[in-house]
């Protein structure tokens, strides 16, 4: 009977140990040596200086975290996917990460209006994914299980520019020029709340096509309504192509852009009439202390010309990864995917040393970042602390 007993106590052991290696087996992306990740940014196009940026930080996330051995003895590999700032792309990108390549977690997405056009197709899969590109209030509200954003919204940030700028030029008359989507929206109505809020004069607002490069009209409208203060919510070629309307106008508003555009090559582009516009952020700029030490380490792990592209887009893709990464290596050598998205709810001042710490919580997908007011530099070709 004895023997018996032995017997189905060993078969019982053993199938438990059987549906735990069908567990792990099953993970997606999991192999006893290497964790596959996966990212979708516009490597070509009009955003590709975003998206080339943010693959440089994952990198150097991987690169560190491979070098110190790995996560708990699993080598991390990475498959990027261009969706060329288009949803369509998006779409078709996440698919094959997901069904093709069969991922474990993502490390990025970019785009406002591209991300919550997969955000179905993410919480169905069940897949962890940071996102660290173009935060809006649909990605967390109402939360998801799987999904956390790292940032702030893009509606707090312009209210935060508008209370600043309005405090410390006052009385002045205000235009605001937005992108026709979801990026450009939200930074409407944060710019109409922050209107509301410090009782500032708008004497001009309209938004354009995404992709527009000839404002030749905007401005010379702008012009007439003798605009102070002006608020450009383009992306990257918008905002230059606004500027250079400015200069060829000799037209001297006080001007700022949003965090979006906030790269230091946009400065060369522009030219010299860049020097002195605002930005809100809530990432350090390479000439602070933060983006100094940051590009100490990054010689470490990429070439010169990689080196020559970082900016704030690298420094907020590193901290998503390494979010990620610290997530994962507190579940040990069991890996799962339901450990991994338990262990991102407990992050709890995760410090990167680009920004300021990373928290999340239960039903808490949203880190929501400290902003800062930031200056362009020309001279420098660089943001630095506004006063």
């Amino acid at each position: 009977m004895k023997g018996m007993v032995g017997l189905f106590r060993m078969g019982c052991l053993a199938a438990i140990l059987v549906v735990a290696g069908s567990a792990m087996a099953q993970q997606p992306g999991v192999s006893d040596t290497e964790i596959l990740l996966g990212d979708a940014e516009p490597l070509t196009g009009p955003a590709a200086l975003l998206g080339l940026s943010h693959q440089i930080g994952v990198k150097i996330a991987v690169e560190e975290t491979n070098a110190a051995g790995g996560i708990n003895g699993r080598k991390v590999r990475y498959v990027f996917e261009d969706e060329a700032y288009q949803t369509p792309r998006m779409i078709q990108a996440v698919r094959k990460l997901l069904d093709v390549d069969k991922v474990f977690a993502i490390t990025g997405l970019s785009g406002s209006g591209q991300t919550l056009a997969v955000m179905p197709m993410l919480e169905k899969a069940g897949v962890p994914t940071v996102i660290s590109v173009a935060p809006v209030e649909p990605m967390w509200q109402p939360a998801r299980k799987n999904i956390f954003v790292v940032g702030q919204s893009y509606n707090q940030g312009v209210r935060e520019l508008v209370r600043y700028l309005s405090q410390k030029y006052p009385g002045k008359r205000w235009g605001l020029i937005t992108q026709d989507d979801d990026y450009g929206y939200y930074v409407r109505d944060g710019f109409e709340a922050g209107a509301k809020a410090n009782k500032i004069n708008v004497v001009f607002s309209t938004n354009f096509r995404k992709g527009q490069q000839d404002f030749s009209a905007e401005i010379l409208r702008l012009k007439e309504a003798a605009v102070e203060i002006f608020i450009m919510a383009g992306i990257i070629t918008e905002n230059v192509a606004m500027m250079k309307e400015l200069e060829k106008h000799n037209i001297k508003p006080v001007t700022a852009i949003f965090w979006v555009g906030r790269i230091e090559p946009v400065l060369r582009l522009m030219g010299p009439i860049s020097d002195g516009m605002y930005v809100v952020d809530y990432v350090d700029s390479l000439a602070m202390a933060g983006g100094q030490e940051f590009l100490k380490k990054a010689k470490k792990y990429v070439s010169e010309a990689e080196l020559k592209g970082i900016h704030r887009y690298t420094f907020t893709s590193y901290t998503g990864a390494k979010v990620l990464f610290e997530a994962m290596r507190r579940c040990g050598r069991n890996l799962t995917r339901e450990c991994t998205i338990a262990e991102l709810e407990k992050t709890k001042d995760f410090e990167s040393g680009v920004m300021t710490p990373i928290s999340f919580g239960p039903g808490i997908r949203f880190s929501s970042q400290k902003l800062q007011v930031l200056r362009a530099d020309f001279g420098t070709l660089s943001f630095r602390p506004a006063d």
